[in-house]
């Protein structure tokens, strides 16, 4: 088995082998890499307020490292652009947020981002925002996904940045902030207390690293495939060992048919003799009548 493996064509397929499995087993740590989701920032970073300006740019998506963040940012609410925002839960019961338009003072092209003002149990028409210029901080959050249509109460059923641009027809943030506090020029507090309206509380993401046990699975099948490239090269080897063995034997068997003495003998003795009668001298002789050699005599008595 061993010379057969040493064979030069068997040695490069090995090298062959070896090198699949090594790409199958890279494909493999890249997997178990990406099972392993980013842990969030840490409370300490996340908790500090940061200018909105300085940290985010509108029109670009939201990485995990840019959520979470508390952010601030100067500017003022857009005038009739209010909507509802149902399903939401405060306290363990069911009702709505009010997000506004808050455009951003410095912002690319004026981008206005969506502001959780605050929460109220039912669709009845909240009070209008503060006017004025305005200071909010709050929590910087990534849009959540669209869901289509409007229920009879006029509220959305999601807080989609699509949504809004669409709704309010300005250049927007994708993303939205829950507003913690605000407060306007002379720092008097113009958040939810004061229109009315319960203050929304979103905390820091929890500190532990998910894991996707997809990509597990999937690293798994690569260091399977890695031990079957192996497993494949060692068959044929084995494949074709067999095959030597078998054309050895049948030359072997060959070998003996033709040659005479490596046949048995055939049997001799004088018992097992049939001797094959040749020749006059090795006939048996003709039987023979005793009156019919008689010597010839006359019938008459002699006188």
């Amino acid at each position: 088995m061993l010379k057969t493996a040493l064979k030069p064509q068997w040695i490069l397929a090995l090298l062959g082998a070896l090198l699949v499995a090594s790409g199958f087993v890279l494909l493999s740590q890249w997997q178990f890499d990406r099972s392993k989701d980013a842990a969030p920032p840490p409370p300490s970073t996340t908790e500090r307020p940061v200018p909105l300006t300085e940290h985010f740019r509108p029109g670009e998506p939201m990485m995990a490292t840019d959520a979470d963040q508390v952010v601030s940012a100067e500017g003022a609410f857009l005038p009739d652009r209010q909507v509802l925002v149902r399903n939401r839960v405060h306290e363990g019961q069911t009702g709505y947020w009010v997000v506004a338009a808050f455009q951003v003072d410095g912002a690319e092209n004026d981008a206005a981002i969506p502001v959780v003002r605050g929460w109220q149990p039912d669709d009845a028409v909240p009070a209008p925002a503060p006017t004025g210029g305005l200071t909010v901080t709050g929590r910087l959050l990534p849009t959540e996904s669209p869901i289509d249509g409007r229920q009879p109460d006029a509220a959305l059923a999601s807080l989609s940045v699509a949504q809004l641009i669409n709704l309010w027809d300005v250049d927007a943030y994708s993303g939205f902030v829950v507003a913690f506090d605000v407060q306007d020029d002379d720092g008097a507090p113009a958040g939810a207390a004061e229109s009315g309206l319960e203050q929304v509380a979103v905390g820091p993401q929890p500190q532990e690293q998910p894991i996707n046990w997809l990509n597990v699975f999937y690293g798994i099948e690569w260091v399977v495939f890695a031990g079957f490239a192996v497993f494949l090269w060692w068959r044929l080897v084995a494949d074709d060992y067999r095959r030597q063995q078998e054309d050895l034997e049948d030359e072997a068997a060959h070998a003996a048919q033709l040659d005479p003495g490596q046949q048995d003998p055939a049997p001799t003795g004088p018992a097992q003799q049939d001797p094959t009668p040749t020749g006059p001298a090795q006939q048996d002789p003709a039987p023979t009548d005793p009156a019919r050699h008689r010597p010839a005599t006359d019938s008459k008595d002699p006188k």
